[in-house]
């Protein structure tokens, strides 16, 4: 009965969001229940199942930090050891910076650096040729000081790993977790991705008509550099199989208090749909008294969610292979299964009616190293929009995922800087505002990333 109300319910939200393809899974208590639907590609379709492959996108850095752990329970890395011990090589934008990040804090997303450095498809796209471009990306904090979301700082662990096995990072991971746990069907490139049935990213253009995403994933042609921050390819079946290690007690591959360290807070997050916390990597997540952890990825076309219950034996994984509203299915799957199998009601947060001073204070464009994000208020209701710097799509040869148009936002009680969106792709996205001493606005936070205030950036 709980498959077919899965089955049907997987179907009426594909449908509204136009997703050509999902996939979904569900462990309880030991037994897997599957539901697929749709196509894997709309132009050469082949009917979605439980092996098929989608592009994980962020949820491969819960890989990348798995294998390290392995790594520190053997002895061979130290969590509060300087980055520096192991790739002595690293150069950051600032000497006392670069001297001091730790391990634990390219972890937990506490380094202070950056989203990532843009990839602009010249010289050495290695991780080797990534740590020697690092002193070229921007940083928003002392290590330490916040949380921020970093991509750059997940593929930094990905040459920590190549330094201390001196196997290419790829191979390393192999050995590490992926052979061991038995994940036959999750792979790094498109070598290995070319050889199964694989879901096809699709983008939806202005005329609403569904786009192949092109590049594939991450996977663009000689680039490696992103691989441990984002470059997996794996099944929903797979997923499950990943989080049943979770659930465990290692299985010889790493001992249990090393395993289960990672699902305990090492920081705190402030108003973030990610989660409440950082473990190491996972987002922890508070469901009404009840611990979860989890990760998320979206990637060109494609989105991925994947969360676990320990206290329940229970995890959920869902994969989309359409954007922006991908997001919103996975979403939508993760909280029908807590509330029909667990009982569990996640509710939105209500915001507070508009407030024109408040709009006013928080208006304004914010921005990373790729993107821009602009808020503004007509008067009426603050909206917020994001997307990808005009300079880098025009630099680029490669297609890119849309923008997110403006969309409405509102304010949460309380201090008035933490907000939610209510409409459009990332509906249901919280995050928070910044401020300077003097009551300043300089930064918001939006998926767990610090957007600085344009006029404010360092």
């Amino acid at each position: 009965m709980f498959q077919e109300q899965l089955s049907e319910f997987v179907r009426v939200q594909a449908e509204r969001f136009a997703v050509p393809g999902a996939a979904v899974g569900v462990l309880s208590g030991g037994r897997e229940t599957y539901v697929s639907h749709g196509v894997t590609n709309l132009s050469n379709p082949q009917p979605v199942d439980e092996h098929t492959l989608f592009h994980l996108a962020s949820v491969s850095k819960s890989f990348t930090a798995t294998a390290l752990m392995r790594l520190v329970a053997e002895g061979k890395v130290d969590l509060d050891a300087p980055v520096r011990r192991y790739v002595p090589e690293l150069r950051l934008a600032d000497e006392g910076t670069a001297a001091t990040i730790t391990v634990l804090n390219l972890l937990n997303h506490t380094a202070g650096l950056d989203w990532n450095l843009i990839d602009d498809g010249m010289g050495d796209r290695s991780l080797t040729g990534l740590v020697a471009k690092l002193s070229e990306l921007p940083l928003i904090a002392p290590p330490g000081a916040r949380p921020s979301y970093s991509q750059a700082g997940y593929n930094l662990v990905g040459r920590i790993i190549e330094k201390v096995t001196g196997l290419p990072f790829e191979q390393a991971m192999a050995a590490l977790v992926l052979e061991p746990v038995g994940l036959t069907d999750t792979v790094y490139g498109l070598a290995e991705v070319m050889l199964r049935k694989f879901a096809v990213g699709h983008n939806f253009g202005d005329d609403g008509e569904a786009r192949l995403a092109r590049p594939w994933g991450a996977f663009k042609e000689g680039a490696r550099a992103d691989n441990p921050g984002g470059g997996l390819a794996s099944s929903v079946s797979d997923l499950l199989r990943w989080a049943r290690f979770h659930l465990g007690d290692g299985g010889g591959v790493l001992p249990a208090p090393a395993l289960h360290r990672m699902r305990e807070q090492t920081v705190a997050l402030r108003a973030s749909t990610l989660g409440d916390g950082f473990g190491v990597c996972w987002f922890l997540h508070d469901l009404d008294g009840v611990q979860a952890f989890g990760h998320g990825g979206s990637g060109n076309g494609q989105f991925a969610e994947l969360l676990i219950v320990p206290e329940h034996d229970v995890a959920v994984v869902a994969l989309a292979n359409a954007g922006p509203d991908g997001y919103l299915l996975n979403q939508s799957v993760v909280r029908w299964v807590l509330e029909h199998h667990l009982g569990i009601v996640q509710r939105e947060p209500e915001p507070v009616p508009y407030d024109e001073e408040r709009a006013r204070q928080v208006a304004g464009h914010y921005e990373i190293d790729a993107m821009n994000l602009d808020i503004a208020t007509d008067g009426t209701r603050l909206t917020l929009a994001v997307g990808i710097k005009p300079e880098i799509r025009a630099a680029s040869d490669e297609e890119m995922p849309p923008d997110y148009p403006a969309a409405a936002i509102g304010l949460l009680p309380g201090d008035g800087d933490e907000y939610v969106i209510t409409e459009g792709g990332l509906a249901g996205q919280r995050g928070y505002f910044s401020r300077a001493d003097d009551g300043t606005v300089t930064g918001v936070d939006l998926a767990g990333r610090l957007f600085g205030r344009a006029t404010q950036r360092v």
